[in-house]
């Protein structure tokens, strides 16, 4: 296959690269934008996870952020020019605070995702797992009111999630952007309204991942327990991601082959790549 080969395929990579943003991932940020208007009224915001950039490039495009602090847990191209920290510890929310000049901040967007291993059950816990870490350093830099956005897989266990969410959050969205694939189990949860239980404190000493965390998921009943909202982002008129496209969308504008802005730093595949090139 050439180069041109995945822009047929996946049209969201190729619109990626043409706008310069460093993965397909930021249109998903931008059509939860849409629907839920994520950026309104928001000055401070902190994008855990944030490799490759493409979501730290939507909030400094629309938010006007001088590349203020990213947090991940891997690797990051350093061309982005922001500080990293790992927000399983303390230290990171106390510098995230002090970036912030002791303000909370107004949103906080998670995109992360572990390597699948193709076993959705295991695929699907893990992935709540780091959702959930993600939420325990949220308590500590989110603003009550506040919103929450995260990654999430939908799988027969998804209900315990939402109940564990809407603990701190009263609103709480599942939303499926139209640029991710039909044929994912990925989703995004949208928590508005950041109001922790009385007393609680947050504390990475005693994690929410944590069974013997002590939040007590009875304090959930009725339909708020288990019932959480799932819409679609995007125009549903616009470019689907599991279809093929021609190379020349527009006649009157010759296909030029774009190379990413930001490839893959250590893809899994790499070492089949060097294999085929080697013959």
């Amino acid at each position: 296959m050439g180069r041109s080969s995945k822009d047929k395929r996946d049209i969201y990579y190729r619109l990626a690269k043409e706008g310069g943003w460093r993965a397909r991932s930021a249109f998903k940020l931008l059509q939860l934008d849409q629907r839920f208007q994520l950026f309104q009224g928001v000055h401070r915001a902190v994008d855990l996870c944030a490799a490759p950039g493409s979501w730290s490039q939507v909030l400094s495009r629309h938010l006007r952020w001088d590349w203020g602090h990213w947090v991940d847990w891997g690797d990051w191209s350093p061309s982005l020019g922001a500080g990293g920290g790992n927000w399983g510890e303390a230290s990171t929310a106390q510098e995230i605070q002090r970036h912030f000049e002791g303000h909370p901040a107004d949103l906080v967007v998670c995109d992360g995702a572990p390597d699948v291993t193709g076993l959705h059950d295991l695929d699907e816990y893990i992935q709540a797992q780091l959702l959930l870490a993600a939420l325990n350093i949220t308590t500590h830099v989110l603003k009550k009111g506040g919103t929450f956005v995260a990654k999430i897989f939908r799988g027969k266990d998804v209900t315990l999630l939402y109940s564990q969410l809407r603990l701190f959050f009263p609103d709480v969205t599942c939303a499926k952007p139209r640029s991710s694939r039909n044929s994912s189990i990925e989703a995004f949860v949208v928590c508005r309204g950041y109001n922790p239980p009385e007393g609680f404190v947050p504390t990475m000493d005693n994690p929410l991942l944590d069974p013997d965390a002590g939040l007590a998921l009875s304090q959930l009943s009725g339909p708020s327990r288990v019932i959480v909202p799932f819409v679609a982002c995007g125009d549903l008129s616009a470019y689907d991601p599991d279809r093929t496209y021609p190379l020349q969308l527009d006649p009157a504008t010759p296909y030029t082959y774009v190379p990413p802005p930001a490839p893959p730093i250590a893809p899994p595949y790499a070492w089949a790549c060097q294999l085929r090139r080697g013959g």
